[in-house]
């Protein structure tokens, strides 16, 4: 027997094995892949991954583009490959800064409870590391919303615009919704809720795996230090008083933060513009990325993009 054919036969058994575990992650683990591609996705754009160190320990920020700087948040359970399929075209007009929120992604901390100021704080520490003395446009989803909204109400100075997509600072989100789905069905009816009617359906394997996640993952670890949020939180008085501009882009069929939401939020702002976006829910950038970035340039003071 030649050493070649024993070295074919270990080189192929390796590729099978490889091919097996990949078929494997793909049909269990489907979130896990879709992370990582999501990240690699962002490197390919030409965003680098850095370190920032913050009080609650070392944070992951994917910065790159050139331009004026642009700070994008994702929500909370996600990390910041929830932009990689808007961040390309971002990338040709503005210096990108997209961090994994604490304890979301690569960013501490990596286990227990994750406080709010915790959040805040390591953003703070982001944004002093990668934007230096220019002012920033900052974009959040969701969570990423509220932290933007918290950020222009307490730093005006750093911020330019405030752009919130699906995410704000006041009480008020759908208590209909079930952010900790329990089964299949509990996750398929989570997700009809926070989608469009018309968008692909959710495959099983996906739902399944968002329950086997959903335990143990940042949402619960945010949910297990709810007690501190109030805090965070922007009343009317606060809402008035906000000195940057803020725009509201909002997927209309979401209904865990409803457009009723927004339209609160904007009726209290001194400078708001409620622009939504048709047939999306919760998560626009991902669920229509098209539609997203044209109100997006929108809400930026852009011409809109090119077709």
């Amino acid at each position: 027997m030649s050493t070649g054919w024993i070295a074919g036969s270990v080189v192929l058994a390796l590729l099978v094995a490889g091919g097996l575990f990949m078929g494997w992650l793909f049909a269990k683990r489907p979130l896990e892949v879709w992370e990582w591609g999501t990240r690699r996705a962002l490197l390919r754009a030409g965003l680098k991954k850095t370190v920032v160190q913050a009080p609650v320990g070392p944070q992951t920020v994917f910065v790159g583009g050139s331009g004026p700087v642009l700070v994008l948040l994702h929500g909370a359970g996600h990390q910041a490959g929830t932009w990689a399929q808007v961040a390309p075209a971002l990338a040709k007009r503005y210096t990108l800064v997209i961090p994994d929120l604490a304890g979301h992604g690569g960013s501490a901390p990596s286990a227990g409870p994750i406080q709010v100021s915790d959040v805040f704080g390591a953003l703070e520490a982001v944004i002093r590391a990668t934007a230096g003395e220019n002012r920033v446009r900052v974009v959040g989803n969701s969570m990423g919303g509220w932290m933007a909204m918290v950020l222009g109400a307490r730093h005006p100075e750093w911020v330019e615009r405030v752009v919130a997509v699906n995410g704000g600072s006041p009480q008020g989100a759908s208590p209909g919704v079930s952010l900790f789905p329990r089964t299949r069905e509990e996750a398929r009816r989570s997700m009809a809720q926070t989608r469009d009617a018309g968008s692909p359906a959710v495959p099983d394997n996906v739902l399944d795996d968002l329950v086997r996640q959903i335990g143990a993952g940042p949402l619960a670890r945010l949910a297990a230090a709810a007690a501190g949020m109030g805090a965070w939180l922007l009343g009317d008085e606060q809402l008035q008083a906000m000195k940057v501009p803020v725009r509201l882009v909002w997927g209309v069929s979401d209904q865990l933060m409803t457009m009723d939401y927004a339209r609160r939020m904007a009726e209290l702002l001194p400078d708001a513009q409620l622009i939504p976006v048709e047939r999306c829910g919760h998560i626009p950038q991902q669920e229509a990325p098209e539609r997203f970035a044209i109100a997006l340039s929108r809400a930026l003071g852009e011409a809109p993009p090119a077709r």
